[in-house]
């Protein structure tokens, strides 16, 4: 006798709930994903002690095996000095007509270190810290803000340098020089933004930071570190009438200037370009804004893959 085996018959399926709804109705949220842009600057606020104790480590390790230590974040810059002042100042002959040009070339070589190694690390921000990145959850934009915080710490080593360095030469003390106070907050602002924006980049393509020496090596060359851009308007090199004014208007020249008319008296303010405190804030707040929201945007990517 044979067995007829009955299915039940088809009963109607409920409506298929949305997986978002059903998440959001259960107060679940994707694992890693981007918060709106205002949760992600409280996140960055929330975490300003580990972005300031980071940097400083990194700047106390930086020099660890060193025998004369910490004294490197000086010594580094003024022996850069040194030979650019040999090479440019003696050799080239850059130092005719430039008052000052020690104090000149120093501030110059200080504050574009400065932004060239904060660059420089915010280029590997990310991809040099995989570990971290992938192991803790934090606003990733953490970790190029945090090594530009560590170059203004050692500029801030530096500037005391800087300042026997004036004495010596015979540059009074006045009080323009609380005038590099704003200036180093606006370097800051344009420096952190320029880092999270080769943050990004140096993610997803980390031969990048390989190229990034040469591009910062001709930037340096155009910026006036160790000649003067005021006396290339003023001299007849055959060069185009506005080649002067846009050298003068990049923003490594606009931060360099205006700390060497904070501190030397005898760059006055007609060898600076017309209105470059507005360029000045232009400029950071161009870099600062559009940098972090350009590395906010990719924020969810970094660490995969």
């Amino acid at each position: 006798m044979s067995q007829v085996l009955h299915t039940p018959p088809p009963t109607r399926s409920e409506p298929h709930e949305d997986l978002a709804a059903l998440a959001a109705r259960h107060g679940l949220s994707v694992s890693g994903a981007r918060p709106s842009l205002p949760a992600y600057v409280r996140q960055l606020w929330a975490r300003r002690h580990f972005i300031g104790a980071f940097a400083t480590a990194k700047l106390t390790a930086q020099y660890s095996q060193a025998k004369l230590g910490q004294l490197w974040q000086v010594m580094t810059p003024l022996l850069n000095a040194a030979v650019y002042f040999f090479i440019f100042g003696v050799l080239l002959g850059t130092k005719q007509g430039v008052p000052d040009y020690v104090p000149f070339l120093v501030t110059g070589v200080f504050v574009w270190t400065f932004t060239q190694s904060s660059i420089m690390a915010g280029t590997r921000a990310v991809s040099g810290n995989l570990g971290l990145v992938r192991a803790l959850h934090f606003p990733r934009a953490a970790l190029p803000i945090s090594f530009c915080l560590q170059q203004l710490q050692q500029l801030l080593f530096s500037m005391a340098a800087l300042v026997v360095i004036l004495l010596c030469f015979g540059v009074p003390v006045s009080a323009s020089w609380l005038l590099a106070v704003p200036v180093l907050l606006l370097q800051f602002t344009f420096n952190a933004g320029v880092s999270m924006v080769m943050a990004r980049l140096g993610a997803k393509t980390p031969d990048i930071a390989q190229l990034m020496p040469f591009v910062l090596r001709t930037w340096m060359y155009v910026s006036g570190v160790m000649w003067s851009i005021d006396k290339l308007a003023g001299a007849h090199h055959g060069l185009p009438s506005w080649v002067a004014p846009v050298l003068q208007a990049n923003p490594a020249a606009v931060y360099i200037d205006l700390m060497r008319f904070a501190l030397i008296d005898s760059f006055h303010a007609g060898q600076l370009p017309h209105h470059v405190w507005l360029i000045a804030t232009g400029w950071a707040l161009l870099a600062g804004v559009g940098g972090f929201i350009y590395f906010w945007k990719a924020e969810e990517t970094y660490g995969r893959g």
